[in-house]
C-alpha cells in the first residue's frame, strides 16, 4: 500500500489490514513491528505509529516494554498490577496460613508466566514488607503475616493489604 492511496487515511487502511490479520490468526499475540509496517506498506515511521495508536484506541492492541505491541482479544482480562501485589494475593487465593510454605519461585514463574529474576525481585518486596520469610538455597519461604484490608473467606480473619513500590 502506498502513500498515494490518500495520505490522510493511509494509517486507517493499514490498521484495517492488521485487524484482518489478527482476525485470521487466533494465535497472533504480537503486532508486526513499526519497521515491518514501514517495509510492507511503504510508509513512514509516523504513519506506522499512528496505526498502533488507532488499534490501541479501538482496544485491539496495547504497548508492551521494548517498543512492541500486544494483541488484545475480546473478553481477555489481564491483571496489570505489579507482580509483587499479585504474589501477595497468592496468600489469600491459596488460603495459606501463617507458617505455611509459600510456593517456590519455579512454581510462581510457571503460574504467572514471568522469568525467575522477575519473581525473585517481587519476592524480595514481599519479604521486605514482612509477608514471607527469607528464601535460601534448600529452605522454602514461609508465610509470616497476612495481607491488610480484606477478609479471608471462611476464616473470619482480617488480613492486611500492602502497597508495594515498583
Amino acid at each position: 500500500m502506498s502513500q498515494q492511496a490518500g495520505p490522510r487515511g493511509t494509517f486507517l487502511k493499514i490498521a484495517d489490514v492488521v485487524k484482518a490479520q489478527i482476525a485470521a490468526d487466533d494465535e497472533m499475540t504480537e503486532l508486526p513491528s513499526a519497521a515491518d509496517l514501514m517495509h510492507d506498506h511503504g510508509v513512514s515511521r509516523g504513519v506506522a505509529l499512528r496505526v498502533f495508536g488507532a488499534l490501541q484506541k479501538e482496544g485491539i492492541a496495547e504497548p508492551v516494554p521494548g517498543g512492541r505491541w500486544r494483541v488484545v482479544r475480546r473478553g481477555e482480562s489481564v491483571d496489570r498490577r505489579p507482580l509483587a501485589e499479585r504474589l501477595a494475593d497468592v496468600i489469600v487465593d491459596d488460603e495459606l496460613a501463617v507458617g505455611e510454605p509459600f510456593p517456590s519461585a519455579s512454581a510462581l514463574c510457571s503460574r504467572f508466566g514471568v522469568s525467575r529474576p522477575t519473581v525473585s525481585k517481587a519476592l524480595d518486596k514481599l519479604q521486605a514488607a514482612g509477608l514471607v520469610s527469607e528464601g535460601k538455597q534448600g529452605i522454602q519461604r514461609t508465610v509470616l503475616s497476612l495481607q491488610r484490608g480484606t477478609h479471608s473467606e471462611g476464616s473470619g480473619q482480617h488480613v492486611r493489604r500492602h502497597r508495594f513500590r515498583t
